[in-house]
């Protein structure tokens, strides 16, 4: 049976959180500030990862904080702060993003990267993840752990227990066999359903969607059936696992907390993609980086 990088890369995710949350005291300055405005961007897994920090930061009252994908971050909006996801350093849409910050000088910018050295605008504030860069196509632990230092940015607590519970849960055999998973989340956490619906469409081609949880009924749930999952990031709505029991659709949840859960779906779509022969190290038609001509 082959060892995949990305594997041994969710594995490590307890470590480097750890690493991450010990270098905040170096990096401090370059991170968003109590009462500033923020916005944060990124591609693919960075963009979920901005989405879940924005909703974090914004529910503890700590200032204006909206996600955004690189390509859609809006110009003439003023915010204190722009903060950059990008585990490369070279994807086109953020360096771009960040050239045309740069140029208007009209806010701090910071980027968080795995790559020191990479090609940001002069003027950028970097903040090198070096240790959580990864050799997979697919990303677990750069992106975990760039949430992991942003969390603790904020006075989160960062749940290294439970990342060592979710390395040693059991995947269920109806997990495994699932044909179609929908992923749910509230406020910060839906970031993370939509990142854990990317990972398993990456990784092993399944067909997943992801929604807020509130929204499920209405009409996502129609597709649940015997055979696939309803799986809830945090709290669930009262009476959503009776709606979804009613499908005949497995319904998952966990007291994990939520980033913690998500190395749960990272490992399911590992495991998936392994049943159906495929490489999830190298997910069709993805390179490790999209660098535009």
């Amino acid at each position: 049976m082959a060892d995949y990088h990305v594997e041994s890369e969710i594995g490590s995710q307890p470590s480097c959180w750890r690493e991450a949350v010990s270098r905040l005291p170096g990096v401090r300055e370059a991170l968003p500030r109590d009462g500033e405005s923020v916005a944060v961007f990124g591609c693919g897994t960075s963009l979920y990862m901005a989405r879940a920090y924005a909703g974090l930061r914004e529910s503890r009252g700590l200032g204006v904080t909206d996600a955004f994908a690189a390509s859609e971050l809006p110009f003439g909006r003023h915010y204190d702060r722009h903060v950059a996801i990008s585990r490369s350093g070279t994807t086109t849409e953020v360096l771009q993003a960040v050239e045309h910050l740069s140029e208007s000088r009209t806010a701090e910018i910071t980027a968080i990267t795995a790559v020191p050295g990479t090609g940001f605008a002069p003027g950028t504030q970097a903040v090198a993840l070096e240790f959580a860069d990864e050799r997979s196509v697919v990303q677990t632990r750069f992106a975990t752990s760039a949430l992991a230092l942003l969390r603790a940015s904020l006075g989160e607590t960062v749940p290294y227990e439970d990342a060592a519970r979710a390395l040693a849960a059991p995947l269920a055999p109806e997990w495994l066999e699932a044909e179609q998973i929908t992923f749910l989340g509230h406020g910060w956490t839906n970031g993370l359903a939509d990142e854990a619906a990317l990972k398993a469409r990456e990784a092993a081609r399944l067909w997943t969607e992801s929604y807020p949880a509130m929204e499920y009924r209405h009409g996502p749930i129609s597709i649940a059936q015997p055979g696939r999952l309803t799986w809830v990031f945090g709290l669930a709505p009262d009476g959503l696992a009776e709606d979804v029991a009613a499908t005949g659709a497995t319904y998952v949840t966990s007291d994990l907390d939520p980033m913690a859960h998500l190395i749960v779906a990272q490992r399911l779509a590992v495991a998936q993609a392994r049943a159906k022969g495929m490489d999830p190290d190298r997910p069709r038609s993805l390179t490790r980086s999209v660098v535009l001509s």
